[in-house]
């Protein structure tokens, strides 16, 4: 089988299962990981908060999934505000490479210091946004310009996008 053909199907193949998911999911991290949402309780009013989003989910989108989960985990601790102590987003870039390997069958263990023609890679993006938010009962957040009120910020968000079954 031509390499080059193979190696483009792969090409292709990936950029179809990353086209697939093109709503962004809301939902719990599962437990090895991948996309979704985690919470830890630090103190009894303080929480780290984060959102790990897929190839398919856009920076903008994992920010304002973290900023949703602030808002829920407050009101589900029966906090009505919120304020971030610390908050960051990282990207992790992988890359993928349509190389082709040799036109022919087997590889010498000199293979890799032939030329195979020219190769080209493509990044893929994944998003991480965290943060450390204080909860705030209603006298506090009145001497607080910084504090959210998770409800206002819930119904500006709008809901929640759900995971197809």
């Amino acid at each position: 089988m031509n390499f080059r053909i193979l190696a483009a199907a792969a090409a292709l193949s990936l950029v179809g299962l990353a086209g697939c998911e093109t709503t962004p999911v809301y939902q719990a991290q599962g437990e090895h990981g991948g996309q979704g949402y985690t919470d830890k309780q630090l103190a009894a009013n303080r929480f780290r908060v984060a959102y790990h989003g897929s190839s398919a989910t856009s920076r903008e989108t994992v920010e304002d999934f973290l900023l949703r989960r602030a808002a829920e985990v407050t009101m589900n601790a029966g906090y009505s505000w919120f304020v971030f102590d610390h908050r960051d987003t990282k990207t992790r870039t992988r890359y993928i490479s349509d190389f082709e390997g040799p036109h022919w069958a087997g590889y010498g263990w000199y293979w890799h210091s032939w030329d195979f023609g020219p190769t080209e890679s493509y990044p893929i993006q994944n998003f991480t946004a965290y943060a450390e938010i204080v909860l705030l009962k209603d006298d506090q957040a009145s001497h607080e310009p910084r504090a959210l009120k998770a409800q206002d910020v819930l119904s500006h968000l709008g809901p929640a996008p759900v995971p197809k079954p």
